[in-house]
């Protein structure tokens, strides 16, 4: 196995398309194309099944992947040390979710970006389970969770920060002026996004332990908020992702304090190795999200 095979193949397996990745690697697609079959010829195994237009791993391409990555992580270690090279560099892809990538990691991908631009950052939004299965799986390098636990069989993880809840609403809406009981939520208009979200899935958790509750469904943050602001409902997110709107007053927080807490994390699977590039990246999450503080 050619060391740029695998690195054509790692590039491939991580966007799903042969035109992205050709475009990535500055190659032509009929060359991508070349590559990927001439390493299947040579492993006598299929690596992606074909499906129209769309691509996916076989069984075989996904147990090649994590030792894809060791190799490429692992020769550009040894070049760089034999070398001399200071420059730290490779490729991480990373999961994450929509509350950290808008809100805490921009001073950290701005870190990467300027101070070492040679390690190449591929973000890919999932939470909860699809991420500690894609980091069990070597799809992903590193991911960030939001979790209430702290241990994650089959994978290691560094708490990078407790993450304070805000309960809110519009202005002048009737819990406002007063604490909040949870069985006084349980009648309230509910709104939430996806299920699979640590806080959205424990909220829903503790109301229902009281009495069937029914949530509206804006699938993302920022529609969320915009519903909770129209006066929609009441809705349960991040500190981080309210702070202006709070601050700003289009909406106030209630007076209700969550039973559980969650904690930002960066988890890998365990017993992996990391390379120099990804111990930085996790020591730096380290050091901005302490600075970033709560909200």
């Amino acid at each position: 196995m050619e060391l740029r095979l695998l690195v054509t193949f790692e590039k491939v397996a991580t966007v799903l398309s042969f035109t992205q990745a050709a475009a990535e690697l500055s190659y032509a697609q009929s060359s991508v194309t070349g590559q990927i079959r001439t390493l299947e010829s040579s492993l006598g195994v299929e690596l992606f099944d074909r499906l129209g237009s769309r691509i996916r791993l076989t069984e075989a391409g996904e147990r090649l992947l994590p030792y894809a990555r060791q190799i490429i992580d692992l020769t550009e270690e040894a070049r760089a040390a034999v070398t001399g090279a200071q420059e730290p560099s490779g490729a991480l892809t990373v999961g994450t979710m929509e509350s950290l990538t808008s809100y805490r990691l921009p001073p950290l991908l701005e870190y990467f970006h300027h101070r070492h631009p040679k390690v190449r950052l591929a973000l890919r939004t999932t939470i909860g389970d699809e991420t500690r299965q894609a980091l069990r799986q070597g799809t992903y390098d590193l991911g960030f969770l939001m979790e209430a636990e702290t241990e994650h069989p089959g994978l290691e993880s560094a708490v990078l920060a407790v993450e304070p809840l805000a309960l809110v609403a519009a202005p002048g809406h009737e819990l406002s002026a007063s604490p909040v009981t949870t069985a006084g939520l349980t009648g309230q208009s509910l709104l939430a996004t996806e299920p699979g979200c640590a806080y959205r899935d424990l909220f829903e958790r503790e109301l229902t332990a009281l009495r069937p509750v029914r949530f509206t469904e804006f699938g993302t943050i920022e529609a969320t908020k915009r519903a909770a602001a129209a006066g929609l409902g009441i809705a349960l997110l991040p500190e981080v992702t309210v702070a202006a709107e709070l601050a700003e007053g289009s909406l106030v927080r209630l007076a209700w304090e969550p039973p559980f807490t969650l904690r930002t994390q960066l988890a890998w699977r365990a017993g992996k190795r990391l390379p120099a590039h990804a111990r930085l990246f996790v020591e730096q999450a380290r050091r901005l999200v302490a600075e970033q503080g709560s909200p």
